[in-house]
């Protein structure tokens, strides 16, 4: 069983059962217990369980804040990211675009432009893009389940939508980045929406400002080594996260 694959049955086995002991893990993932504890260590480390005596314990999430809210935070940074990738893209790309807080800052920037076919499941997003003159773009909003305080669809449907396209570049708000985990999000209904994407996608760029390099949240969605370019902001220049990012291959714009 790879890697990642043995990470998804332990996410799976946490949600149904919530505490598991380590023998349990050996078993169901037929691997050994050195290699259950590696696979735990790493799990740990994103925050998306805990170790305890003889085994471990799911982590509850902390709720993400809503989408209203996560734009004012380190609004001029995200404005200033939103300007640097907008003239990162050219008229006739096709683009996905998630429902991160700094791309609904892009959609901002993008309805000014014209003619690029814009593929998102967020409301913010797609409302952005077709407020001022729906001829600007053609604009493709996902269905599936609608979230209402993310403000966007998430589920199977969306994710077998995104994958009826193949696209240009992914432009992606996550909530974290880091040079050994990479790209992660709270939740694994947002991750697999940006999973997805990222796999139907011949770029990947990340907009990310500087408070959330470094940092890793619950669940991993792209590698390091998957990321093409990551826009940033100023404030990260001389941060060691930066600068270790770039070494695992991530080509940086300072916005």
């Amino acid at each position: 069983m790879l890697q990642e694959d043995r990470y998804q049955r332990l996410r799976d086995l946490l949600a149904n059962f919530q505490r598991l002991s380590t023998e349990r893990i050996a078993s169901d993932l037929g691997v050994s217990r050195e290699t259950v504890r590696r696979d735990v260590m790493a799990l740990e480390a994103t925050g998306e369980l805990r170790r305890v005596h003889g085994g471990v314990v799911a982590t509850a999430p902390e709720p993400e804040a809503p989408i209203g809210e996560r734009i004012k935070v380190r609004l001029a940074e995200k404005r200033s990211i939103a300007r640097a990738a907008a003239r990162l893209l050219r008229p006739g790309q096709t683009l996905f675009l998630d429902a991160g807080s700094t791309v609904s800052a892009l959609a901002e920037e993008l309805a000014s432009l014209s003619g690029l076919t814009v593929i998102t499941n967020s409301f913010d997003v797609a409302m952005k893009l077709v407020a001022t003159d729906a001829r600007r773009h053609e604009v493709i909003l996902l269905g599936g389940r609608p979230v209402a305080d993310i403000g966007a669809t998430y589920g199977e449907q969306t994710v077998a939508e995104i994958h009826r396209h193949h696209a240009d570049a992914a432009l992606l708000s996550p909530v974290s980045l880091h040079a050994v985990h990479g790209a992660t999000s709270y939740e694994h209904r947002e991750a697999e929406v940006a999973r997805a994407m990222v796999a139907c996608s011949k770029r990947r760029v990340m907009l990310a400002d500087h408070g959330k390099l470094g940092q890793a949240s619950r669940v991993g969605w792209c590698a390091v080594n998957d990321i093409d370019q990551i826009v940033t902001d100023g404030r990260a220049r001389r941060m060691p996260a930066l600068e270790a990012l770039r070494e695992g291959g991530c080509d940086i714009l300072i916005a």
